[in-house]
């Protein structure tokens, strides 16, 4: 057992970052070292969240339902950047557990390389049809004129998120997460700063309204992105890229696609599930989808830092198995999942006792925060078998078997949760709550299925 005294000394080096060998150090003292910076860069990703949609929130509800659709969308971007992070973390941690170095930081160049290509493309396609996106997605012509520019400039800035999700893929991988929490910090701390200033104006600075919102997140996440390649290339860590890696190889690219590849599919099949379910929601008018759009922030508050807990289980399959050890790999995310099941229901309790006063804090709307609040109590309570799921899910994608999460979101987010979702909201009269219901049914399946398919162990086996 690690005692309170070692536990904050742990803290202290985790904040301030030390590159270990995470093949041989204690377990615990591995997760504690890892997942502290992962909590606490997902811990200013979540707060990012919140302040952002607090401060659109004093736009009206026409403007939290921009955000809303706008996010939806981009959470296909989002997707493409998480599945080449995903790979990042693999193939880097791999060859970080084998202790080559070189072949690292060769990796990490090829995935800049991958990423930039792919943010060009999906950012532009979305920032071309930005209106024709928003009105497919049900918002009223209001809404679509009133959005179309925050949704421009947050598509134009796509290759910012990309490149921020890659290269924090590759300093996880790495065993260097308190470079990934900085470059977050940077980031969304910049935006945090910059969302009241650009949004309502300040001394000679315009009022930007809603688009200011756009213009801050996009700012802030290229000071993170200019961070993160200094680290990158400065040669002061163990992960860094010099001018012999600086050579495009399609072999490599070939490989971080085929990686990323069940990466993408993840979260592209998560993503359209959401796209799905926000359409759904849309039916039932401005105010559902502003209280739905509020709980999710609130939601992604919690997930996130939950998210930065298991990540530290894929950095710990990944170098593990790279040195051939696959036990001790194993033993990792069970000690994880542990962890990460008593935070969850620590969180579910919360929203059970505190749900319409969270949700208050965003709009002053009765209706907006009754949505909203019904919505953190139904989905939460499937939470206890999220903390599972999140972490058996980790440690495929850190094993790089991206492939078997990836049929797993096919089977229960595609052909049991929106077919489930659309009964219960609309054929069986339930609108929203419906859906909720949906979503907390069959989010828990889905960490169910994960967890067996883990204790299976094919997962062992993949080579990367």
């Amino acid at each position: 057992m690690i005692r309170i005294k070692d536990f904050l000394r742990l803290i202290s080096l985790a904040v301030k970052g030390r590159e270990e060998d995470y093949t041989t150090l204690s377990i615990r003292k591995s997760i504690v070292l890892l997942a502290i910076p992962m909590i606490l860069e997902m811990l200013m990703e979540s707060l990012f969240a919140v302040v952002d949609i607090f401060f659109v929130g004093r736009l009206g509800p026409s403007a939290i339902a921009t955000v809303g659709l706008t996010e939806s969308v981009l959470m296909i971007i989002y997707a493409v950047g998480m599945g080449i992070s995903i790979a990042g973390t693999a193939l880097v941690s791999r060859r970080f557990g084998e202790k080559n170095y070189q072949k690292a930081g060769s990796i990490t160049y090829q995935l800049m390389v991958t990423g930039l290509v792919l943010a060009l493309l999906t950012g532009g396609v979305a920032t071309y049809f930005a209106g024709e996106i928003l009105a497919l997605m049900g918002a009223a012509p209001d809404v679509v004129a009133g959005g179309i520019g925050y949704a421009r400039v947050i598509f134009v800035g796509s290759v910012a998120i990309i490149m921020l999700f890659l290269i924090n893929g590759a300093f996880r991988g790495a065993g260097q997460p308190h470079l990934a929490m900085r470059a977050l910090w940077i980031a969304n701390g910049a935006n945090i700063i910059l969302d009241p200033v650009l949004i309502f104006g300040i001394g000679f600075i315009p009022a930007l309204g809603l688009e200011g919102a756009a213009w801050a997140t996009t700012a802030g996440r290229s000071l993170g992105v200019v961070y993160q390649l200094y680290h990158l290339f400065n040669g002061k860590h163990l992960l860094k890229i010099s001018r012999e890696n600086m050579v495009v190889s399609f072999a490599v690219i070939a490989r971080i696609l085929k990686v990323s590849s069940g990466g993408m599919g993840q979260y592209l099949i998560d993503s359209a599930s959401w796209i799905f379910l926000t359409r759904i929601i849309a039916e039932f008018g401005s105010n559902a989808l502003a209280g739905y759009t509020i709980a999710f922030r609130i939601i992604v508050f919690t997930l996130l830092p939950a998210w930065g807990l298991s990540s530290a289980a894929a950095t710990l399959v990944g170098q593990n198995l790279g040195a051939q050890k696959a036990r001790r790999a194993e033993l990792a995310v069970w000690l994880t999942a542990r962890y990460n099941v008593i935070f969850m229901a620590a969180v579910t309790l919360s929203f059970l006792l505190f749900g319409e006063h969270l949700s208050a804090i965003f709009t002053s709307e009765p209706e907006v925060i009754r949505i909203a609040s019904e919505a953190l109590g139904i989905i939460t309570l499937g939470y206890i078998f999220f903390g599972l799921g999140m972490v058996m899910v980790q440690a495929f994608n850190g094993a790089g078997d991206t492939r078997t999460p990836a049929i797993i979101n096919v089977v229960v987010l595609w052909l049991i949760e929106i077919p489930l979702a659309y009964l219960l909201a609309v054929s069986l009269g339930f609108a929203a709550t419906g859906i909720f219901i949906a979503i907390a049914i069959c989010h828990s399946l889905h960490a169910l299925v994960s967890w067996w398919l883990f204790r299976k162990g094919k997962w062992k086996k993949v080579k990367v």
